[in-house]
């Protein structure tokens, strides 16, 4: 069976922007039209950024999706409670070499990396620890993290929003983190072997995580999993034009419950600002242009 996944993470509340992409997921899951036979819908809650995890964003998150009348088959999952399977990938992927560890300091790619190719993205890693081999030495515990080796040939995928999205993965994006220098799993690890194992085969999210398409695919393929088929959605801007935060106000979806604004204002706003017909759901409908706040 197909599934799809709402996957919040609670390292704060959940904003106007967040309950668009989640509503366009919960649409195309529960529909029922030519073109689609529904998808099983999971939830999982990703919080393995656990320095920026806040102890009460979880239950807040499972409730504002229930207020915006989102339901799931599955889950909650949670991501630190998974964490064995996320190190039984890492040591397969250690042992086939397609990872090193990597004691760079943020400071040390930030000087040596050259400019990224994507917008929201870091500088480009240098390549200075790559060198390391399965069965050399590894460096003291809490020291480094491990990256994966990025492939120097052309990643393709059909974005369903955005159609054919190509980049290098070695030239545009660089070897990249897998793990945090005190061994928990990264978003790309974690994310990989979830959607993997929980065998979800649509992603909806915003536009600006495309690199992670790449990132991801490429720990899909060394893994021997088949991608699942993506869908980057337009964001919601504030009214600078940058991505919807705290600077753009309270969009925070508890402050409307608490004001006693109905969801189904919500809903009827995501519903014209995505041009999507709920009960005839299609990608090819979607409004593609990022949308500035206007609720």
């Amino acid at each position: 069976m197909n599934a799809g996944r709402l996957a919040p993470s609670p390292t704060g509340a959940q904003h106007l922007g967040n309950a668009r992409t989640y509503l366009l997921a919960y649409w195309s899951a529960r529909s029922t039209g030519i073109k689609e036979t529904g998808k099983k819908l999971i939830l999982r809650i990703e919080d393995v950024d656990s320095p920026r995890v806040k102890p009460w964003a979880m239950a807040q998150a499972i409730e504002d999706l229930r207020w915006i009348g989102i339901d799931w088959d599955e889950g909650p999952f949670i991501q630190t409670e998974r964490l064995d399977l996320y190190q039984k990938a890492l040591d397969r992927l250690i042992q086939a070499n397609q990872v090193f560890p990597c004691t760079c300091t943020r400071k040390d790619i930030e000087e040596a990396g050259s400019a990224p190719h994507f917008d929201h993205e870091p500088k480009i890693y240098p390549g200075t620890c790559s060198c390391w081999q399965t069965g050399d030495p590894i460096p003291e515990t809490g020291s480094f993290s491990w990256r994966f080796r990025a492939a120097d040939h052309m990643v393709s995928f059909n974005d369903l929003v955005l159609g054919t999205q190509s980049c290098n993965p070695a030239k545009d994006l660089g070897d990249f983190p897998i793990t945090q220098k005190n061994g928990s799993p990264s978003y790309q690890l974690a994310v990989v072997v979830d959607d993997a194992l929980m065998g979800i085969t649509e992603v909806v999210r915003g536009n600006d995580l495309i690199a992670s398409a790449f990132r991801q695919i490429e720990l899909f393929n060394a893994l021997g999993y088949s991608p699942p088929t993506f869908a980057h959605v337009p964001l919601v801007l504030g009214p600078d034009g940058r991505r919807l935060a705290k600077r753009h106000g309270d969009t925070r979806l508890s402050t409307y419950r608490e004001q006693g604004i109905a969801p189904e204002r919500i809903v009827q706003w995501a519903i014209e600002s995505t041009q999507i017909d709920p009960a005839n759901f299609d990608w090819q409908d979607l409004n593609r242009d990022d949308v500035t706040l206007d609720f």
